[in-house]
């Protein structure tokens, strides 16, 4: 009987790729003008606010993924592509050192990689097949008889709860959690890292800060150049 091999969780964005692709995504259909130059507008403010740090970032990216849902309808799939093309293009390498490094460690070791985003799936793809990542989700989103979109998502139930996520790939897949690891960076990554025996807090924000804190979970932080443990 084959062995099951260890399972490993990845948050994506903020905790691999050091922004989100979903935001920069939705600056390139604006720069392309798949999307109309107006939808920057729509979160602006909550991008101010946060570079200015009197707004949170969880206001920021809310404010991105209203604008990008609201404004997918209608847009062509092959225009889509391009542009998700452009953004792996340009920012494949940009990553955080110690989530990379730690993902090429567990591959070596044998385990069973696993990419878990919000961001759209036909980006999260590409941007993940390219560091060796076994099983990638992202969220998919309908496309109708003329290869438009039509604003639906996909199995969004599911995709938009990581632990499910997991506990598929444990029906699905040879792997196990014994000796499993999870890395994840907000307070939405809590319920799969709950399921792995080492969660692993990268860059966190505050409640899940605080919450790793009361669990005994390690926490690790890479700033410039630096990689450190908050104990």
């Amino acid at each position: 009987m084959k062995r099951k091999k260890r399972l490993a969780v990845f948050d994506i964005d903020g905790t691999i790729f050091r922004s989100s692709l979903l935001i920069e995504l939705v600056e390139e259909l604006i720069h392309a003008r798949i999307f109309r130059p107006g939808v920057a507008a729509e979160y602006e403010r909550d991008k101010q606010r946060w570079l200015d740090r009197k707004g949170s970032y969880e206001s920021y990216i809310d404010g991105v993924v209203r604008a990008f849902r609201k404004n997918l309808k209608g847009i062509r799939n092959a225009d889509f592509l391009r542009a998700t093309r452009e953004v792996v293009s340009a920012h494949q390498s940009r990553v955080y050192r110690f989530t990379r490094d730690l993902a090429a460690d567990l591959k070596k070791r044998g385990y069973y990689l696993v990419a878990i985003s919000h961001s759209p799936r036909t980006i999260v793809g590409p941007f993940a097949e390219r560091m060796g990542f076994d099983k990638i989700y992202g969220l998919m989103y309908e496309v109708d008889e003329k290869e438009k979109f039509d604003g639906i998502i996909l199995f969004e139930e599911l995709m938009l709860d990581k632990a499910k996520i997991v506990r598929r790939v444990l029906d699905k897949e040879k792997v196990t959690l014994r000796g499993s690891i999870g890395v994840g960076d907000t307070e939405s990554d809590i319920p799969f890292l709950k399921m792995v025996d080492r969660p692993i807090c990268f860059n966190p924000n505050k409640k899940l800060f605080n919450f790793a804190k009361k669990a005994g979970w390690r926490v690790v932080v890479e700033r410039k150049d630096v990689i450190y443990e908050l104990r």
